[in-house]
């Protein structure tokens, strides 16, 4: 089984390496002792991350979530990378591709299935729902200070 590889540690940052997407297959997600879910790693954790959660899945072509699930807190964009498949919330089916992305609120039911010819690969980012502000589309702050490579 795959294993996530930490690149780079700092005072403020975390950087990871999970390789190339077209090895996502190589992951399991192990929930449990009888629930394995191929192709899927959460990485949140592994880069120190505070205010979200994300995870890389591949489906290969006919596989599918195989649940509906929905979160108490949490909104989720997923970012469509590569390949064509559909996407399912509150009952409503429609295409995705890659270049599409999905928010879904937290209790959006929802699930994904590639009804492709090659695998379906996606970006998850979870983060808390209701929580971005006016005043957070302001907090960066462009410095002043040269950039030296």
């Amino acid at each position: 089984m795959k294993q996530i590889e930490k690149s780079a540690t700092g005072k403020n940052f975390s950087a990871i390496r999970i390789g190339k997407l077209n090895e996502l297959g190589d992951y399991v997600l192990e929930l449990g002792p009888e629930v394995k879910i191929p192709g899927k790693v959460f990485g949140g954790s592994a880069v120190n991350a505070t205010g979200s959660e994300f995870s890389f899945q591949v489906f290969q072509p006919g596989t599918e979530t195989g649940f509906l699930h929905t979160h108490k807190n949490h909104e989720e964009l997923y970012f469509f990378l590569h390949g064509s498949g559909e996407f399912q919330v509150d009952s409503q089916i429609f295409p995705v591709t890659e270049g599409s992305v999905v928010r879904v609120a937290p209790t959006g039911r929802r699930s994904v299935r590639n009804n492709g010819t090659e695998p379906l690969t996606m970006l998850c980012v979870q983060y808390r729902g209701a929580a971005f502000t006016t005043e957070d589309a302001a907090d960066g702050q462009i410095l002043a200070d040269p950039v030296e490579w």
